[in-house]
């Protein structure tokens, strides 16, 4: 059975700046989204939620997806949009992950929302200082990404999809400092993952 339409969200949400925040004002609308075909995370300030496809293959599984996430990013100012893991390319069923990808980036391109693609290790290196820890397993790096959520930002994400909801609050978290209102005080260590990202020229500066 496909799950249930998300309802609309507000175009912005009035949340407390935390100490040395830059920008005053209401903070905008900006999404997260860790792309996938069975499990996609999606967030935004204060709350993650997970996408499942469930049994459904094929176009039908392309547009739930795509539907869903709509459903989320519809009235956005920014969506930051994990991108693909080289180093996988060759995985099974890598041609139809990338298809939904693109179908997301063009739905956002037509409605003129702007996003930015966020490479996997700069994702790991915001949440936690570094993209690599030794002796770990990708899983295990994976739980201190969910950890930070929600030590730095009161973000708990729970259940089967808790990790793409992890990655896909990190992505908002970065949008969000990058348009000056950061979520949490972070050393340079982790703030240099900002650099290594190619974000849309913004209108209000």
């Amino acid at each position: 059975m496909a799950a249930q339409l998300a309802l609309p969200l507000p175009a912005s949400v009035s949340v407390p700046a935390p100490a040395g925040a830059g920008a005053p004002g209401p903070v905008p609308l900006v999404i997260g989204l860790d792309v996938s075909l069975s499990c996609t995370g999606v967030a935004g300030r204060g709350w993650a939620e997970a996408i499942h496809s469930g049994r459904l293959t094929g176009h039908e599984r392309l547009a739930h997806q795509l539907t869903e996430m709509q459903s989320f990013y519809r009235h956005a100012e920014l969506v930051v949009i994990e991108g693909a893991a080289y180093s996988r390319a060759l995985q099974r069923g890598h041609d139809e992950l990338a298809a939904i990808r693109w179908m997301v980036r063009h739905d956002l391109w037509r409605r003129q929302i702007p996003y930015a693609v966020v490479p996997p290790d700069n994702r790991t290196i915001f949440a936690t200082g570094r993209a690599r820890w030794t002796g770990e397993t990708p899983a295990q790096v994976k739980g201190r990404v969910r950890d930070e959520v929600q030590r730095r930002y009161g973000v708990e994400c729970t259940g089967p999809g808790r990790y793409d909801q992890a990655d896909a609050s990190v992505l908002a978290e970065m949008g969000l400092a990058h348009l000056g209102h950061p979520g949490a005080a972070l050393p340079p260590t982790h703030t240099r993952a900002l650099a290594g990202v190619d974000w849309p020229e913004r209108s209000d500066a």
